[in-house]
């Protein structure tokens, strides 16, 4: 699989893994690693000092980065996907923002605070959970319903609360301790919050429809680019977990007593599961291609590309959670240890899907 092939990270990534579980975030190894290769700013234009990657490149390496470690590929996903953001930022505020080599954008999508409409900007309440690499953050993304001063909703277009989005320095917001869940364990989604911060009225941004880089890929459609961001992170995940379950089976100390005909059913199983997430994996980059493709030429995507997108990724994401149920009790104790590796990707896999985007197929 080409996305998979070693690179001189993954070997650190490996030797890591664990102890960035037992520190409840990443290994500073390894962010030494995502800082030099620009990770945390694989969407940022190269004019603010990101790598500047399209989405095509960027899924194929957060699958590999998923492949590696769980908590890793998802940290880097959601922060580099918040960091997406950058397009649609007051251009001088991006300068400043990601002046610092080792910016990290962190948030919720949830709209969990308030803002009211002040004289130079906005006064802030809200309180945000799940902000994966909240501790080596250096920025947050919030969103708020706007209020006016007497308390009362601002209204937008179409008469509904208007809502928008933030962002906050590090400084500004108060991390809690609140990420106690069994998987994803280094990605260190606590919560945040503020309690009537001022914020300037530069640092309020809407994605999509106010975009400020003139480059490709700020255009795309921020439902699908969560998709298939997320899905490949599962997709990583449920690889690895193949690989590892083929290695605890044929090592296993009770092997011998395994009949010829049930090794054969253990490796016909085993290559169905291979072949049924392979071939939707194809799937699945074929159709994300094509909405690229379509977008570069046409400029917009059809709504039937963009929903057969979402439909391929969120059957792709169920195929892997199958496959992992099916695997699982063929790799023996090994698996129910919390120390091991084999554990420790079972356990990201389950935490990851409970992201509610994925959950129904339609």
């Amino acid at each position: 699989m080409e996305t998979l092939t070693n690179t001189y990270w993954q070997k650190t990534v490996a030797e890591f893994a664990a102890q960035s579980e037992k520190i409840g975030e990443l290994h500073p190894e390894i962010l030494a690693i995502a800082y030099q290769e620009n990770w945390f700013k694989l969407f940022v234009p190269e004019a603010y000092g990101g790598a500047g990657k399209k989405l095509p490149e960027i899924l194929r390496l957060e699958e590999a980065l998923a492949y590696a470690d769980g908590s890793l590929g998802w940290t880097i996903t959601l922060c580099a996907g918040a960091a997406w953001f950058a397009g649609f930022l007051n251009p001088e505020l991006a300068l400043e923002v990601f002046a610092d080599k080792a910016v990290c954008f962190a948030g919720s999508g949830a709209v969990d605070g308030t803002a009211v409409k002040i004289e130079n900007g906005y006064l802030l309440k809200g309180h945000w959970k799940y902000a994966s690499g909240a501790l080596h953050a250096t920025v947050f993304t919030a969103n708020c319903i706007i209020k006016n001063q007497d308390g009362t909703d601002v209204l937008d277009e179409d008469g509904n609360p208007k809502i928008m989005s933030f962002i906050l320095k590090k400084d500004e917001v108060q991390i809690l301790s609140g990420w106690s869940y069994f998987g994803l364990v280094a990605t260190g989604s606590h919560a945040f919050e503020v309690n009537n911060l001022e914020v300037p009225a530069n640092r309020t941004f809407k994605i999509n429809n106010d975009i400020k880089f003139d480059e490709a890929g700020f255009d795309y459609p921020f439902l699908q680019l969560a998709e298939t961001t997320l899905v490949v992170n599962t997709l990583g995940m449920t690889n690895h977990f193949i690989d590892l379950v083929e290695e605890a089976f044929l090592t296993r100390s009770g092997l011998k007593r395994y009949s010829e005909k049930q090794l054969l059913f253990f490796k016909s199983e085993l290559k169905a599961c291979k072949e049924d997430v392979e071939e939707l994996r194809f799937n699945f980059y074929k159709t994300f291609d094509e909405s690229w493709d379509e977008l570069q030429v046409n400029h917009s995507i059809s709504s039937n590309t963009l929903d057969n997108l979402s439909y391929v990724s969120r059957k792709l994401a169920h195929t892997c959670w199958r496959v992992v149920a099916k695997l699982y009790p063929y790799a023996g104790l090994e698996a129910a240890k919390k120390e091991t590796e084999i554990n420790r990707v079972w356990r990201d896999i389950h935490t990851a899907s409970q992201h509610a985007l994925l959950t129904f197929i339609d």
